[in-house]
């Protein structure tokens, strides 16, 4: 497995086991299946495990596989979506769920802990779901004053060794974070060929996803790729009933020229749009939505393939299903 450096955390593998499909919310997956899925990642060389308590039975799994003994090398992450509390509840909220996960993982501290939320600069109002946007979304000041702040005090600590920020909120808020100091350990952005947020977006702007992730990488900070697979809709058929409306189903259907065109090198779309995202600039380690052994399997055939050939992106490129 190749390794990269994510910013101060140091050296990583290029894939990052994510925690949601082996938390079963990826659809169908067993107990004893993602167990399994966690003990081949880590022997395939995969070094970080990208966990967090809405992942369902994700971080109860890594206590039970591992008994707070995880093997040298290996790096975990938690998160939590902080919302905009009162200010004076924000260090004490982001305590109580890093100790629930550490308990959950059975670990003594994370190599990451990640604000979860949206962050939104203040008097922003969403294109959708504004009226519980704090419950969803960080506002400016309660990222500057406490939540930046708070996390500082973790670390200083050694309860965490960086923290870091979800990089799905609203854009010029997300960039704002990454210019300001203190600034976070890494960032998890986007990192799909449609540039893609799917349903984890709210506002109508522009995803920037790109520069983000490049803004990111120019200030050293480590950038973890998200929705290589753009929750399925990169795939050959989504894994999940979904309403034919809904963001990922829409990107599905707008994908349908991208499986035309993997069908035709006779490749799985899924397999390369995991080689596309590897061969994304500013990206250290891509996180993997897999729920069982032949997902991981395809994923770590993909790596070991390594980059998509430069005609092959151009293609990708040219049928238009990039964001603007």
């Amino acid at each position: 497995m190749k390794t990269a450096t994510l910013g101060s955390i140091g050296e990583v593998s290029r894939l990052t086991l994510g925690g949601g499909g082996i938390g079963q919310i990826w659809g169908d997956t067993s107990h004893d299946e993602a167990t399994a899925t966690l003990r081949a990642a880590l022997d395939a060389g995969i070094t970080v495990l990208d966990a967090a308590p809405m992942y369902r039975n994700c971080e109860a799994f890594i206590g039970e596989t591992f008994a707070g003994r995880l093997p040298a090398g290996v790096k975990v992450t938690t998160k939590h979506q902080l919302g905009t509390p009162l200010l004076g509840e924000v260090a004490a909220r982001l305590l109580a769920s890093l100790e629930a996960s550490l308990a959950a993982m059975r670990l003594e501290r994370v190599d990451l802990f990640f604000l979860h939320s949206n962050i939104h600069l203040d008097g922003f109002t969403y294109s959708h779901g504004d009226a519980n946007k704090d419950a969803f979304s960080t506002a400016w000041s309660t990222y500057v004053e406490a939540a930046a702040p708070a996390f500082e005090q973790l670390k200083a600590q050694g309860r965490i060794g960086g923290w870091g920020i979800t990089g799905i909120g609203v854009p010029t808020a997300v960039l704002a974070a990454i210019e300001h100091t203190p600034r976070p350990d890494a960032v998890q952005a986007i990192a799909n060929l449609m540039d893609s947020p799917g349903a984890l977006r709210r506002y109508a702007e522009p995803a920037r996803a790109r520069e983000i992730a490049a803004a990111a990488k120019a200030r050293g900070l480590g950038v973890m790729g998200i929705r290589a697979v753009q929750a399925g809709a990169l795939t050959a058929a989504i894994d999940r009933s979904l309403s034919p409306n809904y963001p990922d189903a829409r990107d599905y259907d707008r994908a349908a020229p991208f499986r035309a065109l993997c069908a035709g090198w006779g490749e799985d779309p899924a397999a390369v749009a995991h080689r596309y995202a590897l061969g994304m600039p500013n990206i250290d380690t891509v996180v993997l939505g897999v729920k069982n052994r032949a997902e991981l399997a395809q994923c770590l055939a993909a790596e070991a393939a390594g980059p998509l050939e430069p005609a092959q992106v151009a293609a990708i490129d040219a049928l238009g299903l990039a964001e603007a």
